[in-house]
């Protein structure tokens, strides 16, 4: 991850289909309209579907900046939102995962399905990596990430996860309680020995 992201900029994920539950659709708007209210910019996928399309329509509506992130194969007026503050296209996935990263100064994950998921564990194993040191939220909306925690706490107590790591995120039932957490992240601390060539 190359330069300092933007300290006003929170990059979110979540999933784009229509076929979901009211909840999740209002949640996501309630999440755009809170990073406006606090004159922060939205960084995320430049949908116009699901979840993302709340997303946007929140931020918008609440007088907030939108900036999309879509590949090439996404830049169509059926798929992206049209009413973007900012549009940037790239060529693959990759790129549009890595430009999202080097815009935002933290990441947040909606409920979502195998992109969001990826998205979320890709910046994970950055922070892991001491790629990054931004925080990383979840919002747990309705208990939808219960499952995925339980995983997590698994793999901590087999020892494939260090506490540091697992450290690495928080979770919130609410916006405005995830936004409040940004300010208030500290990089967990230990995190350096896992880093250091000459203890191998």
């Amino acid at each position: 991850m190359s330069g300092p992201p933007d300290p006003t900029h929170v990059c979110v994920f979540c999933g784009s289909s229509d076929d979901v539950a009211p909840v999740y659709l209002e949640t996501a708007r309630a999440m755009g309209e809170a990073i406006a209210r606090r004159g922060l910019t939205l960084v995320y996928g430049g949908g116009g579907t699901g979840m993302m399309g709340r997303l946007a329509d929140g931020a918008l509506e609440g007088g907030g900046r939108v900036l999309g992130i879509l590949t090439e194969q996404f830049d169509t007026a059926a798929l992206r939102h049209a009413r973007l503050s900012e549009k940037r296209v790239v060529p693959t996935m990759h790129q549009r995962k890595a430009t999202m990263a080097e815009l935002s100064h933290a990441f947040l994950a909606l409920p979502g399905g195998f992109g969001t998921l990826e998205e979320l564990f890709e910046v994970l194993c950055w922070a892991q990596l001491g790629l990054h040191q931004r925080p990383i939220g979840l919002l747990n909306t309705g208990g939808y990430y219960d499952p995925l925690l339980s995983a997590i706490q698994r793999a901590r107590d087999e020892g494939f996860i260090y506490q540091e790591h697992r450290d690495l995120f928080f979770t919130e039932g609410s916006p405005e309680a995830l936004l409040d957490r940004i300010g208030r992240y500290r990089p967990p601390p230990g995190l350096e020995r896992w880093l250091r060539l000459d203890t191998v």
